[in-house]
């Protein structure tokens, strides 16, 4: 088999955020056609007890610890050299040497970059004369510049400024690395359509391939014990709690949608199920109704008794396993249309899609007043079984290396 390169932001296991579940969908599958070589960084030390999981599966590995904290001091170093502050903060002379030594010794041609900013460890080699050899394929996943674009418009004075110019430095950026790469990959048809959008000239490098489920995981028919007391009417979010948009979701549903839904079904209760929650949505668990779960061994029996599942994303990039992951069991969602976006929904599927805070109480109302019971969907998950499968999504990656 040939050689191939690997490259992430985070490492690949376990698959239990958005990231992670598509890079490690995207690793598993590669290494049953190549000789993969993964390097990658790993920023929670709870992940390097997996890492004999992805030594296993790969030819040669290289993990690359990555201190947060660190990391952002570093990242400052980008005001001085005019680029985006997210890449100083991946930058590390170690990972480099790795990937060179590699490369030369594997005599590697194919290179697979999960998130942009991997891109700058192989830059050097498309500089100097060499991207005849070097076929480099980038999944983008999601437009990430864009993403800062939006953290800009919730922000003010010298955040805002700073989120402003990440947005510009690394759209530019972004630019750059895909008139380099061979072919540039993003999460959904939306979200390629909106590199296009920004990037004309560049079209007809840019493609997607869509995010996929487990369905055999994910599904109605396995049986859990319930995690809620008895009696409780549970709404469920599920997601990373220290990651700004989730966090920006919850604090606002907390804040503007959920005393509504209080005052008329006392027994309501809101479930945040998701590790490292930030000090803002612990605050929200004052509101005894309120329950903030922190890091949870399986996030399906959550899901499968809860009452339905939300996601009031304000701030939205690509397609959210949160949503799909919920309607592959079977479960009403309630989503604004920001967590849609990438997900060809229409009246015939049991979700409820809210913008406004108003708006999504009334949806919230009509649902908790004609079921009682929590309803099992068979049609969320036939729609997530057809169109967002892995396999047939991976066949499109196959074709483009």
């Amino acid at each position: 088999m040939e050689n191939l390169l690997f490259l992430a932001h985070r490492i690949p296991y376990p698959p239990n955020k958005g990231d992670k579940i598509r890079s490690y969908h995207l690793l598993k599958y590669l290494t049953s056609k190549y000789q993969v070589h993964l390097g990658a960084f790993i920023d929670d030390d709870k992940d390097w007890q997996y890492i004999n999981k992805l030594d296993a599966l790969c030819t040669t590995t290289h993990y690359q610890s990555l201190n947060p904290f660190q990391a952002k001091i570093k990242s400052l170093q980008g005001f001085l050299t005019g680029e985006a502050l997210s890449l100083p903060y991946y930058k590390s002379k170690t990972l480099q040497e790795w990937i060179n030594h590699t490369i030369n010794t594997h005599s590697i041609n194919k290179v697979l970059i999960f998130s942009s900013v991997m891109a700058q460890f192989i830059t050097p080699f498309l500089q100097c004369g060499k991207e005849d050899n070097l076929d480099v394929i980038i999944d983008f996943v999601d437009v990430d510049s864009d993403k800062w674009r939006q953290y800009a418009l919730k922000k003010r004075g010298a955040e805002k400024w700073v989120y402003q110019r990440e947005s510009q430095y690394l759209f530019n950026y972004e630019l750059k690395i895909a008139a380099l790469a061979k072919a540039g990959l993003f999460v959904s048809e939306q979200e390629a359509a909106l590199f296009r959008t920004l990037a004309p000239s560049l079209s007809e490098k840019i493609g997607y391939i869509n995010n996929g489920v487990d369905t055999d995981y994910f599904s109605p028919e396995q049986t859990f014990t319930s995690p809620y007391p008895q009696g409780d009417e549970a709404l469920v979010f599920t997601g990373a709690m220290d990651y700004w948009p989730n966090v920006d979701a919850v604090t606002w549903f907390s804040m503007e949608v959920f005393p509504h839904i209080l005052n008329q079904y006392p027994n309501t209760k809101f479930y945040i199920v998701g590790s490292r929650p930030s000090k803002e949505v612990q605050t929200l668990a004052k509101n005894k109704n309120i329950v903030v779960t922190g890091a949870v061994e399986d996030v399906r029996p959550y899901i499968a008794h809860a009452k339905l599942a939300i996601a009031p994303l304000r701030i939205a990039r690509g397609i959210q396993n949160k949503v799909l992951e919920a309607m592959a069991m079977g479960k009403h969602v309630l989503a604004t249309p920001a967590a849609m976006e990438g997900i060809p929904y229409d009246e015939s599927l049991a979700l409820s899609v809210a913008d406004e805070a108003d708006a999504m109480v009334k949806q919230l109302n009509d649902f908790l007043q004609n079921n009682t019971p929590p309803l099992t969907s068979m049609i969320n998950r036939d729609f997530v079984k057809m169109k967002f499968g892995w396999e047939q999504n991976l066949n499109r990656l196959s074709a483009l290396i």
